[in-house]
Parts: structure tokens; sequence; C-alpha cells
């Protein structure tokens, strides 16, 4: 683990593989830290390829901003971390609030993006009632922690049935949850519910696109992983069976081959 300081934020991050391989950069869902990505970061450093995974600010053991982080400032310290590594490109690869933030370095940072993959995520803007929403949830946190929301969503961040299935994915995603600091994860969705449309960001991409999604995902279903594939006529499509909101941690055997093969064929 490493750290460094942008953008007025400590980041702290892992830089795993042979510093040679081509960089690809993992971004962790909310509310969750990097160690979400520990199967597909063994994976791909066995394959050869260089992994940056960071704790995003707020999350893990990042430095917390309170009030409101939006997905902007997410890939702007991204991006000063690859100036930081010197890293020009990578493959940019996010889950659910990361896949949104990738979107947003495609659309802020564009040259530095090699290849993008998404999982488990949308691309339309929030909705006024997801607004309301997010900002409710916020003031939750802030006022009640993290464990009761923690629990109250395991069954929906992994497919309802691996909750009981597989007892240590769970508790694995259960206590990065726990672990997180209310006030980032509230300054998060405070951003998050201002998140543009990235639609037109994707119809526009020219990159290699990789999408994933958990068959049985109830946040982001099949079908938003259907639209943004349509969005994107040169991309490709993977349905990860037995798999709910995180398939990289509920089945990442069949996540990391579906992203090795990727890569091998793309790159």
């Amino acid at each position: 683990m490493d750290s460094t300081t942008v953008r007025g934020a400590t980041i702290d991050y892992d830089d795993l593989g042979p510093s040679t391989g081509l960089p690809i950069l993992l971004i962790h869902g909310h509310p969750f830290n990097r160690t979400l990505w520990a199967p597909q970061t063994a994976a791909l450093t066995e394959a050869g390829y260089r992994v940056v995974a960071p704790d995003l600010r707020g999350y893990g053991r990042s430095s917390v901003s309170t009030g409101k982080v939006l997905l902007a400032d997410f890939a702007d310290d991204l991006a000063a971390l690859l100036d930081h590594l010197d890293i020009e490109r990578a493959v940019v690869g996010g889950v659910s609030m990361g896949g949104q933030i990738a979107m947003e370095v495609q659309l802020r940072h564009p040259g530095r993006v090699r290849a993008l993959v998404l999982s488990d995520t949308s691309a339309p803007a929030e909705t006024a009632e997801g607004r309301r929403f997010r900002n409710r949830l916020a003031d939750r946190l802030l006022a009640e922690g993290m464990d009761g929301y923690a629990h109250e969503v395991i069954g929906k961040m992994l497919a309802a049935y691996n909750v009981t299935a597989m007892p240590d994915v769970t508790a694995r995603v259960l206590e990065m949850m726990c672990a997180t600091d209310p006030r980032g994860a509230a300054a998060a969705l405070r951003g998050r519910a201002e998140r543009p449309d990235y639609r037109d960001v994707l119809a526009a991409v020219e990159v290699p696109v990789l999408i994933v999604v958990g068959a049985d995902d109830v946040y982001t279903p099949v079908a938003e992983a259907e639209s943004i594939r349509r969005l994107v006529p040169h991309s490709a499509l993977a349905v990860i069976d037995k798999a709910g909101h995180l398939p990289g941690a509920e089945q990442p055997g069949r996540f990391n081959a579906v992203l090795l093969e990727f890569l091998a064929a793309r790159m």
C-alpha cells in the first residue's frame, strides 16, 4: 500500500504487478474500498498487468472530504494519481459508482483512457426521486452510522441467495461497508445525486469497452447493461450467472475470465 496527496486529499492506493505491464485502474463503488478488487488484482498481476487500485477520497484509508464530493472530483483525483505514477493512459474500470466515475474520467480526461470496463452501473443522469433518496440517505448515515444501512442492503449488494451461500464473501463485503466513514459516504452520495447523463459520452467512445453485469443485479439490472451495449456498438457484454451487484466478489473466477479474455483480445 502506498499513499500520496492529490488535490488536497491523501489517497491510499495499491500499485501492483510489473511496472512495464499494461496499466489497469480499478475504481471501487459505494460504500467499499480498494480491497473489493482483491480477486481481480491477484488474477491481473499474475497475468502480467500493472494494477492501480485506490481508495477514493472518503473511503478506505484515504482522507475524508465532508460536504459534497462530485463524481468529477473523484475523476480529477484519479487523473492526478495517474500523473503521480507517470501513467499516461490506462484501462479504466469501475463497478457501480466506480463505473460512473470511469465514465466521468472518459468525459473529463479522455486521453487517459485506453479502454473502459463498466461493471453493474448506469449511464443516465440521476432522477429527481433519486436525488431526494441519496440526500436522505446521506442524512441518515451521518445520524446513524453505517452498520444499519449495511445490513439492510447486503441482500441487494450481493444476490440474496449468495448472502447465506457465501458467508466469507458476505462478511468481507459487510466489513468494508461498516468500516466506511459516514462523512465520506454522505459526501459521495450528495455528489452522486448531481451526476450528469453519460449516454452521449458513451455513444462517442472509440476505445474498447467491456460491460459486465450480474445476472441477478437488482440495483442495475441486465437491462441497464444492455442499454449501454446499444449505446456503444463495438462494446462487449458479459452477464455473470449466480451473481448480483458485485459479480467480481461473488463469482471472481467467471468475472476474471471475462476480463482477461477482453484484455487479451482488445489490448
